[in-house]
């Protein structure tokens, strides 16, 4: 029976854009399915009372050298030469997760995310810019006018809030964390894990 991983997402967080990639090529190995739950990351932080580790750890000798250091060869190993942390950080995401939850099924989820990751976190799309968003979505093919406007339905925002308390209610706290059934890993430094419980095997 192919398993579901769910991905719990949001564009502002950096470890979500270095875990993305390598989990795609997880789900692919292990024939696994792949869904994307968009949620705000400031609105988990909020209701679980959790921080960004730079500001959490900050008078822990060592730890936010570190956490720097570990980061770093999670890039070098995955080749991701064209990270880059954007000049706005951190930004706030919520235009880019409604246009998340206003996809028109997961497949155009995924290709939006694809899409708007490398303008994020390599070429420094500034998120809260309409026009500039709308110029990276026609770009890539999409139709910026209906996924901006739907980002002003009600529904779209009170699902982008479910999805958020729905994901902590769960025991999120941070991106990014997935979720095989109720099993739930959070970290990119999980992914060997969450591959070894799906069947592949340790990358």
């Amino acid at each position: 029976m192919t398993k579901t991983v769910e991905y719990i997402f949001d564009f502002a967080g950096p470890n979500g854009y270095l875990a993305w990639y390598p989990l795609k090529e997880i789900v692919e190995r292990t024939g696994a399915t792949l869904v994307v739950t968009p949620v705000l990351l400031g609105g988990m932080h909020k209701l679980t009372g959790n921080s960004p580790p730079m500001m959490r750890d900050a008078d822990v000798k060592g730890k936010v050298a570190y956490a720097s250091l570990e980061f770093n060869r999670f890039l070098d190993r995955h080749g991701m030469t064209r990270f880059t942390i954007p000049k706005a950080f951190p930004f706030n995401s919520i235009l880019l997760q409604r246009v998340l939850v206003a996809a028109a099924d997961e497949e155009e989820r995924q290709a939006l995310i694809d899409a708007l990751l490398p303008a994020v976190w390599e070429r420094g799309l500034d998120c809260g810019d309409v026009d500039a968003v709308a110029a990276e979505l026609a770009a890539a093919g999409f139709d910026a006018q209906r996924l901006l406007e739907a980002t002003q339905d009600p529904e779209v925002k009170q699902r982008l809030i479910d999805n958020t308390e729905g994901a902590v209610e769960r025991g999120t706290f941070g991106i990014p964390t997935y979720f095989v059934g109720e099993e739930m890993w959070f970290g990119k430094e999980r992914l060997a894990q969450l591959e070894e419980y799906l069947g592949g095997g340790k990358p």
